[in-house]
């Protein structure tokens, strides 16, 4: 029972022992940088926070500097108002705590913004580098030092940075400097770093790297790793350049040269091709050298294609894979003409075009290794030595064509395909008529006009053979414009057009042709044209024949019927508007007499009326007597005449009552003093006057 006492007490007193153990380790030690809050009533200097400088003193208006660093809270209080008193009366009131712990902590080396910081209690490495602005490119992170006192602490940021492992990072305590060195790859002279150099990495033994030169990117000293191979190396030098001799790379290690052809790598994949790299290699990359090619092999590409030179041969390579393997022919190739040059001097025409073409004759021919192609350069047309196409290859052209020259032939070109080439007939040939004159003495007349109206067919076309003769005439100049061509056209293939036009004049004709097409090839009728009164003259009956067109009836109806038929040797003739009165005869006019403002004779259609006369003649004057208007038909059947009450149509507006007129016709229009009631008005007018001329004589 006593030992149950005895054991129950001690395990109380050692648990009492425990909690003031952790009550002590939890109560807050004042630390340089903490701020330390004191709040004094009715001091305006006072309730507010003071920081713990370097020397861990705190200053206090009125008081001075009081040393407080290595201080509990209790500790604090009791020493601040013990120093208080001596100057303060009433500090019953006062407060004094510590408000916030921090560390005051100075980071140099290479960071962005070196100097001292102030930190809350529990801030680590990476947070002091933050503040600080980061790190400079080139910092060396994996031996960062912490100077305390005379105690230095190196760690490994980099393995943080890999890991998130906090523990590999040391505690800060205040006062405490953090350094951050610079790399070895820094250079001595302050620069911007260069970020492109980074896959240099740290080269802490440069015995052991790897140096890369000659026509790669970017050469340099390359760390060694473990299991590296020459791609790896190759790839952090920046790659080959456009002029690297991939086949004949270079490469010493262990004090032994080797060769090794990447080309060869890159076309099997073999891995076992890569040559073993050890620390300290080196690696050499030669520039392609300019040296003339030649072997068993090779097979040369000449003239005008894009990469002439020399190509080594394998089974199985044709003409075609030969030609695309220099880039194909340029624009300048004369793709007809093309020599293969056998090793044993056989020279062998070659036509591609025609075999692009799918012509049957064309056959590739076949390449073996000391073959040499040859692609010749095209003749160009403005070129003025003839001399490079001989006669047996050329078609001569002459005449009214864009281009006439000499044109090199080929026995599957036509007509067509020349007139083409040499920019088309001008504006002044006649391609009616186009002669073609072969080496067999046989001249053929083509017609290309119709030709082509045919639907082109190829059956048509003359034949031609090389050194044949192509001639294109030209049509008769124009006959106002230059008289002395005007005798080469003949007049069976010439009409006449005269009168009222703006080019009258005799014109080149077609049976293809028609009315309109000579009238517009003459500029059309001008302005004093009557083209109600068109003539036309037909020569090539065997009596006379002469046909009338009204073109504006033509042009108000659109009826293809009346435009009359006109060929070859006929006479157009389009009359004046404002001709000579007689040149009229009776039966085409109406005339319009008595009173009206312009008495005479007048053009009438059978679509108008009597009052499109009355209208084109003035209209009536003040004296007319529009009841009794006198139409006087003369044109047909029988003579007669008829009164017209224009008043009365004038109040019922009876289309009905209208008078039927005809070309030929007349028009009366008599004086209104010659009527009945006329006359009566008058006599009695004349018996008043009298009447009152004789009742102001008997006044008298």
């Amino acid at each position: 029972m006593n030992l149950n006492k005895i054991f129950l007490t001690t395990f109380l007193k050692l648990m009492l022992f425990l909690n003031l153990v952790h009550a002590s380790s939890q109560e807050k030690i004042v630390k340089i940088g903490d701020l330390i809050q004191v709040d004094l009533p009715g001091e305006i200097t006072f309730n507010r926070s003071f920081q713990v400088d370097k020397r861990g003193r705190i200053y206090l208006p009125e008081v001075g500097s009081i040393y407080v660093a290595g201080y509990n809270e209790t500790q604090l209080k009791d020493n601040v108002i013990k120093i208080l008193q001596t100057t303060f009366r009433d500090i019953s009131n006062v407060k004094i705590f510590i408000a916030k712990q921090q560390i005051l902590i100075f980071i140099q080396g290479y960071v962005k913004t070196p100097g001292e910081y102030v930190f809350p209690d529990n801030t680590n490495i990476q947070m002091a580098i933050y503040k600080a602005g980061g790190l400079r490119p080139g910092a060396q992170l994996d031996s960062m030092l912490i100077k305390r006192s005379n105690t230095k602490i190196q760690f490994n940021y980099k393995a943080f940075l890999d890991t998130g492992n906090e523990s590999q990072l040391p505690i800060l305590q205040p006062l405490d400097i953090l350094f951050v060195p610079a790399s070895p790859l820094v250079s001595n002279i302050e620069s911007i770093f260069n970020h492109g150099k980074e896959d240099f990495d740290d080269i802490k033994d440069e015995r052991s790297a790897i140096k890369v030169f000659g026509e790669v990117n970017s050469p340099g000293s390359f760390s060694y790793k473990e299991n590296i191979d020459l791609i790896d190396i190759l790839m952090r030098s920046g790659g080959v350049t456009r002029y690297a001799t991939i086949e004949k790379i270079r490469i010493i290690s262990n004090n032994s040269p080797k060769l090794f052809n990447l080309k060869n790598y890159l076309d099997t994949g073999n891995t076992y091709l890569l040559p073993k790299l050890n620390p300290g290699s080196t690696v050499f990359v030669p520039k392609q050298e300019d040296e003339i090619k030649s072997g068993f092999n090779t097979i040369y590409v000449m003239g005008e294609v894009a990469n002439p030179g020399a190509y080594e041969s394998k089974d199985g390579a044709t003409f075609i894979d030969i030609l695309a393997n220099a880039g194909g022919p340029t624009r300048f190739a004369e793709t007809r003409q093309i020599r293969i040059i056998k090793e044993n001097q056989k020279v062998i025409k070659f036509d591609l075009t025609a075999y692009t073409e799918g012509l049957k004759d064309s056959v590739i021919p076949n390449i073996a290794p000391g073959d040499s192609i040859f692609v010749p350069e095209k003749i160009d047309i403005n070129e003025k030595s003839w001399l490079k196409v001989s006669s047996n290859r050329a078609v001569n052209v002459i005449g009214q064509v864009i281009n006439p020259g000499r044109i090199e032939w080929s026995d599957e070109m036509n007509l067509i395909d020349l007139l083409a080439h040499v920019g088309g007939p001008t504006r002044n040939a006649d391609t009616t008529k186009i002669e073609v004159a072969n080496i067999d003495k046989n001249i053929h007349l083509f017609n290309l006009d119709a030709h082509i109206k045919n639907g082109a067919p190829l059956s048509s076309l003359p034949k031609i053979t090389a050194g044949a003769i192509v001639r294109v005439r030209n049509l008769p100049q124009d006959p106002k414009n230059n008289k002395s061509h005007w005798i080469q056209q003949s007049s069976n293939k010439s009409i006449y057009i005269l009168g009222q036009v703006n080019s009258p004049g005799r014109y080149h004709y077609t049976k293809e042709m028609n009315f309109l097409d000579i009238l517009s090839a003459a500029d059309g009728p001008n302005k004093d044209a009557d083209i109600q009164n068109i003539r036309i003259t037909h020569r090539d009956k065997l009596y006379a024949q002469v046909s009338k067109l009204d073109l504006s009836l033509y042009f108000e109806t659109g009826d293809e019927s009346l435009l009359p038929r006109v060929t070859m040797e006929d006479i157009i003739y389009i009359p004046e508007k404002n001709r000579n009165w007689i040149e009229r005869s009776k039966e085409s006019t109406v005339r319009v007499l008595g009173e009206i403002h312009k008495p005479g004779r007048y053009v009438f259609r059978n679509n108008m009326t009597i009052l499109d006369l009355l209208a084109e003649a003035g209209g009536p004057n003040n004296r007319a007597h529009l009841e009794k208007i006198s139409i006087i038909n003369m044109s047909c059947c029988q003579n007669q005449a008829r009164t017209f009450n224009f008043i009365e149509f004038t109040k019922t507006a009876n289309i009905s009552i209208l008078p039927a007129l005809r070309a030929g016709d007349t028009i009366y229009i008599p004086d209104r003093r010659n009527s009945f009631l006329e006359k009566i008005r008058l006599g009695l007018n004349d018996i008043i006057r009298l009447s009152t001329t004789i009742a102001l004589l008997k006044s008298l």
